[in-house]
C-alpha cells in the first residue's frame, strides 16, 4: 500500500521505492511463506537450465540416460537437477524420456504402420516385453490392442 500511495506525490519515488521494495523482498523471504517464495524464486532462476535437459531428453530420446552427464549439462549436481525437473515438469528425467519414447512409438506404428517390437527398437527400447509394460502402463492397453483399436475406428 506504502509503495502504491508514492504515486500520489512523484517526488518521493526515486528515494523511497527502493526501500519499500526491499522490505517486500525482506517480508516475503521471511514471512510464513517463506519457505514456498523461495523455491519458486530457484525454480524460476534455474529454468534455463533445465529446459536445456528437458530440449536435449527431446532431441536425443533413443539414446540411454545418464543423469551425470544431463547435471553437467545444466550445470548442477544430480540431486539438484533432479529436483528442480521434477519441480518444472512434475516428472522425472527419467519418467519425461519414457513419456517421449512411448509417444514416439505410437507415432511411428500409427504412421509408418511399423509393428510394437520394431517401433520400440525405433525409440531406444532394448526389449519389446519391457516397452509393452510401459505402453500397457501409459495408455491403459497393451500397444497391439490399441493399433488394432485405432485401425478399426480409421476403417469406419
Amino acid at each position: 500500500m506504502r509503495l502504491l500511495r508514492l504515486l500520489e506525490s512523484p517526488s518521493d519515488v526515486a528515494p523511497l521505492a527502493p526501500v519499500i521494495v526491499r522490505e517486500i523482498h525482506y517480508r516475503l523471504l521471511t514471512g510464513q511463506q517463506s519457505a514456498f517464495v523461495r523455491q519458486i524464486a530457484l525454480t524460476k532462476s534455474r529454468q534455463p537450465q533445465v529446459l536445456k535437459v528437458v530440449n536435449w531428453i527431446r532431441h536425443n530420446y533413443a539414446r540411454p540416460l545418464h543423469i551425470e552427464t544431463l547435471a553437467r549439462l545444466a550445470s548442477m549436481s544430480p540431486a539438484s537437477l533432479h529436483r528442480q525437473f521434477k519441480a518444472l515438469t512434475a516428472m522425472s528425467p527419467l519418467q519425461y524420456q519414457k513419456q517421449i519414447r512411448l509417444q514416439k512409438a505410437q507415432q511411428i506404428m500409427l504412421s509408418e504402420s511399423k509393428d510394437a517390437a520394431s517401433a520400440s527398437y525405433a525409440v531406444g527400447y532394448g526389449s519389446p516385453s519391457q516397452f509393452s509394460r510401459e505402453y500397457l502402463r501409459m495408455f491403459g492397453t497393451p500397444p497391439h490392442q490399441h493399433m488394432h483399436r485405432v485401425r478399426l475406428l480409421e476403417q469406419g
